[in-house]
This record gives structure tokens, C-alpha cells and sequence, in this order.
């Protein structure tokens, strides 16, 4: 199996998820880096322009990058069952492919890109005083007030290290299949103390709807349309809801190539839109500037990250009985691409990667395998634009 094809089962929204067991704490918050960019990098720090109201289209030799390798790049999207391929650099398009009847406007379901959105909405929160990372969940989730969940912390959620009770049963089963998605999560016991076991838990995440609606006193839905893609131009994008009303924090997001390029943006920005800080630059650098535990290198809060160490192992679908994967391995999800590049990532290898280095975001969208077969399109394929096609 490619490597893209593992990733996407550690990242898939409703068919497969990763584990790691491990005797060890979640980290404290990571300091924001010195350069211009986020996380730390070898490169040059980019200066970043982000898009204007109307998208700019260049030639791709005008922002470095080789025409003629972009072309070879997306036809292997196109034969990787890809709907949309976009690359840009300096706040600009520099090549754009559109597959299957998709348009620039046409909204797709991201899945778990949505988490990385919803880390957003956690920072934002944060800055507007309303939440701390370190506040216990229960602040905003009374059930777990006295009880061992008490212990979850806001960082533990978008850690993943809560130690709530987790199976790929119950998070891609039960979950999808529950009418009230966050009452059903929040109901779920606590398996482990906070900090012992990383897992990738969309029943947790999705707690994070209550907690965002507890401490803004708005719908999340509404909080993400005003503070997020309002401000950023995302006029294509929305959040989706529950049978009951709940915004949906774990999957959920409707958006397009060209509305996820501008979440990327505001990243390698550092948060700042044209002047506005949409989200601050501590944020931006905690959240992918470095691990947030040591028992997944590859995780931020709530982006997926390129660091060298421990890796969480996937689980296919069909192993429901296997209700964790203890072994370890120890590398980058993405070893040829830069060390501080990130992403944030969906079912089915829904794309968004960031190089801070060079400045240059690129989004894949595409058909949603639960378990996506060769060939398709994911985080190794979309590393080439860094590794093959930047030639400045």
C-alpha cells in the first residue's frame, strides 16, 4: 500500500481511524517559532500574500514553479479520481484542474478537514478570552462534572489524547448513525485518564461543539460563517448540522478548492487576513508550529503535521475487532517533503497542504473511498508540487 493510501486511513472521517497506545503525557503547549513562518523550517521564511476578493490567475513559471511538472502532477490527480486540483503561491492561482463535472463553485463534503476548521474556531475562541486550552471541558459540559471526564481539558480534545472511550465501531458506526451526534459523544464514558492514549476520536472533537457553543454563546455554524468565512471570502463554504440542530465539528464542512486555499492562507499567514487577525499568530504557531503529544509526532491540534518521530499506525475498516494498534513506528507522514509542512485532511484524501517555506498551499478534492485503492491522489502525491515542481 502507498504511502498516501496509509495516510488517508489514519485521517478518514467515517470508515477507518489510528490508535496508538502509550505510557506517556500529551506536551504542553508549543512556543511559537521565531521566523516568519510556521513551525520551524531550514528554508527561507516566505512572505505571504494572501488572495484578494477575486481570485488571480499567473503563470506558474512567474511564482516558480514548472509549468510542464504541474501538468504531470495533475493528470495524476485526474487518474487518481480527483475532483479538483489547485495550486497557488503568492495569493495566487497558479494552476487549476477541475475533474467529474466539479467547478470552482461547486461545494464538496471535506470531512475531516472540517476538524482542522473546528481547531480554528477553538483558537479564535481562545483569543476572544471566552475559552483557555487548559479549562476542563466540564466548564461547557456539566455532565461531565464530577466525574473522570472532569479531567478532559480543551487541549485534550484538540490534542486527541482525552482518553475518552473510543472504537472504530463507535466512532464510524454509532456516531454517524446518531440523530444527536454531540449528546451521543458527550454520553460516552472515559475510558483512560487524559494524556495516556492518542486516538484519533471523532467522538471527541465532536464534544468541541459544545464546548464552542457553551463558551461563544453562538451556534458554531454561525460562529464559523462570521469570524471565518465571512472575512476570508469563503462564499462557498458552510458548516452542516445533525438531525437536532448541532453543527457538526468533526466532519461535516461543505467547501470548495478554491474557499480550502484560503483556510490555508490564513495559516501560513500567521492568522493575519489583509490587516485583520482573524485568529492570532500564537495560535497559528501552537496549533502546527510542533506535536502537540509525544504519542503522534504527526498531529498538531487538530492539523496533521510533518514531524519526525512517533507515528500513530492506521487500522483498516474491516478490523473492527482490533480495538487498538499498540505497535509503534517512528519517521514523517511525508519523509521527501519539508519538515514544517502541514495539512489538514479528509476521507478519501481530501487535501489541503501547506509549505511554509515556499509560500505555496495546494488543495485536492476528490471522490470519497472510504478506503481509497490505486489509483488515487493523497499527501505523497501533493508533495510533489514542493519536491518536483518548485524550482525558485
Amino acid at each position: 500500500m502507498r504511502r498516501s493510501s496509509r495516510l488517508a486511513l489514519c485521517v478518514a472521517t467515517t470508515a477507518c481511524a489510528a490508535v496508538l497506545a502509550a505510557s506517556c503525557s500529551s506536551g504542553g503547549e508549543p512556543s511559537p517559532t521565531a521566523t516568519g513562518s510556521p513551525g520551524t523550517s531550514s528554508a527561507a521564511a516566505a512572505k505571504i500574500t494572501v488572495p484578494g476578493d477575486t481570485w488571480e490567475t499567473v503563470n506558474p513559471a512567474a511564482v516558480g514553479l514548472d509549468p510542464a511538472k504541474l501538468e504531470a502532477i495533475a493528470k495524476t490527480a485526474e487518474q487518481g479520481k480527483s475532483t479538483c486540483l489547485l495550486v497557488s503561491r503568492n495569493g495566487q492561482i497558479a494552476g487549476e484542474w477541475y475533474f467529474r463535472g466539479s467547478t470552482p463553485t461547486t461545494p464538496a463534503a471535506v470531512y475531516s478537514v472540517t476538524k482542522s476548521l473546528t481547531s480554528t474556531l477553538v483558537g479564535i475562541a481562545q483569543d476572544d478570552g471566552d475559552l483557555r486550552l487548559d479549562d476542563s471541558a466540564a466548564t461547557w459540559i456539566p455532565q461531565w462534572k464530577g466525574t473522570p471526564a472532569e479531567a478532559v481539558t480543551v487541549r485534550d480534545l484538540v490534542s486527541n489524547d482525552s482518553g475518552r472511550q473510543w472504537s472504530i465501531k463507535i466512532d464510524y458506526e454509532d456516531l454517524i448513525q446518531a440523530e444527536d451526534k454531540t449528546a451521543f459523544a458527550v454520553a460516552l464514558p472515559q475510558d483512560r485518564k487524559p494524556g495516556e492514549v492518542w486516538a484519533y476520536n471523532n467522538s471527541a472533537v465532536q464534544t468541541l461543539e459544545e464546548v464552542l457553543r457553551g463558551a461563544t454563546g453562538e451556534e458554531v455554524i454561525d460562529f464559523a460563517r462570521e469570524r471565518v468565512f465571512e472575512p476570508l471570502g469563503m462564499n462557498d463554504s458552510s458548516m452542516t448540522t445533525d438531525a437536532t440542530g448541532n453543527t457538526l465539528t468533526f466532519m461535516g464542512l461543505q467547501s470548495t478548492c478554491r474557499d480550502i486555499a484560503r483556510l490555508g492562507y490564513l495559516m501560513l499567514a500567521h492568522g493575519d487576513w489583509n490587516g485583520e487577525q482573524i485568529v492570532s499568530r500564537d495560535w497559528v504557531d501552537a496549533a502546527v508550529g510542533d506535536s502537540s503529544t509525544k504519542m503522534n509526532a504527526a498531529y498538531g491540534y487538530l492539523w496533521w503535521l510533518n514531524r519526525e518521530g512517533v507515528l500513530a499506525q492506521p487500522l483498516a475498516a474491516s478490523d473492527i475487532s482490533a480495538a487498538a494498534d499498540t505497535t509503534t513506528k517512528r519517521g514523517r507522514l511525508v519523509p521527501d517533503a519539508p519538515a514544517d509542512t502541514f495539512w489538514a485532511i479528509g476521507l478519501g484524501n481530501q487535501i489541503l497542504q501547506m509549505d511554509p517555506g515556499s509560500g505555496t498551499v495546494v488543495v485536492r478534492l476528490g471522490t470519497p473511498e472510504a478506503r481509497p485503492v490505486p489509483p488515487t491522489f493523497g499527501a505523497e502525491e501533493a508533495s510533489r508540487v514542493l519536491t518536483e515542481a518548485l524550482v525558485d
